[in-house]
Order: C-alpha cells, then structure tokens, then sequence
C-alpha cells in the first residue's frame, strides 16, 4: 500500500469517527434541551427556575460529578429524587447521549 492511499485512508477513518461523536454530541444535546434543560439548566448549572425550586445539583457539583455514567444512565431512566423516570418517554440511546452531553458540563 503505498504513502497516498494509506494517507487518504487515515484521513477517511479520522473523518468518520469525528463525525460519528459529532452525531452523539448533537443527538445528546438535542435530547438533553428537549427533556433536560428545562430543570438542569441550558449548560448543566441547575440554574433555571424549575431547577432552583428543586434544588438541582449542577453538573459540577462534587456528588455529580462522582457518578458514574452508569449511574446517571440508571436515574435518568428509572428516575431519582424529584426527577421523572424517562424509561418510558426515551430510548436507552436517547438517554445514554443526554447523559453524555451533561457529563460535557462538569469538564
């Protein structure tokens, strides 16, 4: 395989993946500003009105951001707290992307 092909599948290969994160970011955050936003805030902060009622903790907060992604995943689907169960309202990808995007907030 010479230098150009291996270069042009390189590039392909790095296209593809950045695209399919790209993908996961924008399905995430779609569904996060759908579902979650409206108590989680628009980055995460828990800074909406519905949030400050009910005391959200922000992305950032220490006890969030020590969950695991499987931990968020499980409360988002089987609900926590003051927080509905979406297990019946997303699909196990829809919630996995949401919990991706606003594990991005606590970076």
């Amino acid at each position: 395989m010479s230098n150009f092909t291996r270069n042009v599948v390189a590039a392909i290969t790095v296209l593809v993946l950045a695209g399919t994160v790209s993908f996961a970011q924008s399905s995430g955050e779609a569904t996060y500003k759908a579902k979650c936003q409206m108590c989680h805030g628009e980055k995460g902060l828990a800074d909406s009105g519905a949030g400050k009622a009910m005391k959200v903790k922000p992305a950032t907060d220490p006890d969030v951001k020590k969950l695991s992604e499987a931990q968020m995943i499980d409360a988002v689907h089987n609900g926590m707290g003051k927080m509905q169960a979406y297990k019946d309202k997303l699909t196990d990808a829809q919630i996995k992307d949401a919990v991706e995007y606003f594990r991005t907030f606590a970076k």
